[in-house]
């Protein structure tokens, strides 16, 4: 019994399911544009936004030049968000605000438009043209609307995402040192830190020049040892003051011991 009931169930489902694709697939056939509006806006409530989408992409070129044409646009970008399409999310939310600068919807446009360069944004081994643009995106809009209630979060976004590239340069750095290339890894370090002085891995940065400079005298010709150590203490003096008390304490302390042993042989 219940089989035959399950069975009736799921055939019903399936006659409606295809009666539902059947109309939805005459509204997009449809020239009846006032109605796809009104369909495309209920899809949208109901937060079925592939529906959505479809009947918006036909809105939006013939509705462009009417008082619709914003809540198109803007639901448009909105529908595809929701599906994490995020190049076309950008590129609609991008079009909205350059379109409606004074709209009531402009400044949520525009910082969800940074906002999807920030989703596509990769881990930090790969390219990484997503996380400037964001960045960039981020900082003219706390220019262009200082007192904004999402400057906060702008704020914090971009450290997140200056972290990120503060870790591919890290990691690029490290690669020297793993091949101990020690004044490659020490130049590449530096140059790390001043591209991204407040960086979170400011601290792992530094103690790997620290590293560095330390193996780079340890591995010197004789006439370079001197010279070398002395940077080695520099570099042990500039991290102590910044980490007194850090996980590399002990390993710092060694560095520390056999540099000065070198330096007063």
């Amino acid at each position: 019994m219940f089989y035959k009931i399950f069975k009736i169930a799921s055939f019903i489902f399936v006659v409606a399911l295809i009666g539902t694709s059947c109309q939805y697939d005459k509204l997009l056939k449809s020239t009846d544009y006032q109605l796809k509006y009104n369909k495309a806006k209920e899809y949208y409530k109901k937060k079925d936004y592939s529906k959505a989408v479809g009947l918006f992409e036909q809105l939006n070129p013939v509705l462009k030049a009417t008082g619709k044409a914003d809540t198109v646009l803007y639901y448009l970008a909105n529908s595809y968000f929701e599906q994490e399409n995020y190049i076309l999310a950008e590129h609609h939310y991008q079009q909205f605000y350059e379109t409606f600068g004074n709209h009531g919807w402009s400044d949520d446009a525009e910082f969800k438009s940074a906002y999807c360069n920030y989703k596509l944004s990769p881990r930090p081994a790969l390219d990484q043209s997503y996380t400037k643009k964001a960045i960039n995106k981020f900082n003219l809009f706390i220019t262009r609307h200082p007192n904004h209630e999402k400057v906060s979060r702008c704020h914090e976004l971009i450290q997140e995402l200056t972290d990120k590239l503060a870790m591919k340069a890290y990691k690029s750095a490290r690669l020297y040192y793993e091949m101990e290339d020690y004044k490659a890894a020490v130049i590449a370090l530096e140059n790390a830190l001043k591209r991204f002085p407040n960086t979170t891995h400011r601290k792992q940065i530094k103690f790997m020049i620290l590293k560095s400079q330390y193996l780079l005298a340890s591995n010197s010709v004789q006439s370079k040892k001197q010279e070398r150590y002395q940077n080695t203490l520099d570099a042990y003096y500039t991290f102590t003051s910044e980490y007194p008390d850090s996980e590399y304490s002990g390993e710092v302390k060694e560095i520390y011991q056999s540099t000065q042993k070198h330096l007063t042989n």
